[in-house]
């Protein structure tokens, strides 16, 4: 398996993808034979979130536990994680099939790595230099925000941004990252974090926003007759389709 060749060929189809990609200073990054695939796949455009997993901790068979029977073609895409060099010659079906079970693979245990103490280090690292962005909620006044699964089982939901402050949940501001698979950083993640260094929990919201029509406040019997007038249209509307249909 050619690394060098895997990487090119993984790079052109990045460049075709996101057109936010530098094509001139992107492509003389990632074919730097320096680099080791780990360091590769972190710097991609849209792979910000990740951190660089630490060989020894890929290398520990005990830390794979349960991986083999979910990622296809796992031995290759393990050998391709870790650089291992083979001579063996792939079509480019089957080099593509690898270069997808690597990157699931390497999502996979990256998501375990983040719960381990070095794991949870180098995220504390992203998060307090803003990487993962900030919350969207006016009242949370640029709260750092963290990524999170909705599932830990890959392919069900992409990464969302986890707000400490108010405490829900939204999705990344740029469309590169709404790709990324939620498992890749799984569901307990960011709750850990916030155990570990408890110094990170905000203070919740004391300001709320409040619905106003020239600048009163809306009753809450306002909004109680509306929801039941639309509830009555709805139905009413519901009856007419069924009599229509008979």
């Amino acid at each position: 398996m050619n690394r060098s060749k895997s990487r090119a060929a993984a790079s052109e189809k990045g460049n075709k993808k996101d057109v936010e990609v530098d094509s001139e200073s992107d492509s003389d990054e990632l074919s730097s034979e320096d680099q080791t695939w780990i360091q590769w796949f972190c710097s991609l455009k849209g792979n910000e979130f990740f951190v660089e997993v630490d060989e020894d901790y890929i290398q520990d068979d005990f830390n794979l536990t349960g991986l083999r029977s979910i990622v296809s073609n796992y031995d290759y895409a393990l050998d391709m994680i870790l650089d291992a060099e083979s001579d063996e010659a792939l079509t480019e079906e089957q080099q593509d099939s690898i270069e997808s079970a690597a990157e699931m693979l390497y999502g996979l245990i990256h998501a375990r790595y983040i719960l381990t103490n070095r794991g949870l280090a180098s995220m504390v690292d992203k998060y307090n230099a803003m990487e993962f962005g900030r919350c969207p909620r006016v009242y949370c006044q640029g709260q750092a925000v963290l990524p999170v699964g909705q599932s830990d089982i890959p392919r069900m939901n992409t990464v969302k941004l986890f707000c400490p402050r108010c405490e829900d949940i939204y999705y990344p501001k740029l469309s590169r990252h709404n790709q990324i698979d939620g498992a890749y950083f799984g569901s307990t993640f960011p709750h850990l974090l916030l155990q570990m260094y408890p110094e990170f929990i905000p203070p919740k919201p004391t300001i709320s926003y409040v619905p106003r029509i020239y600048g009163f406040k809306i009753h809450k019997s306002a909004r109680s007759r509306i929801e039941t007038l639309s509830n009555n249209t709805n139905s009413g509307a519901t009856a007419g389709a069924r009599k229509m249909e008979e």
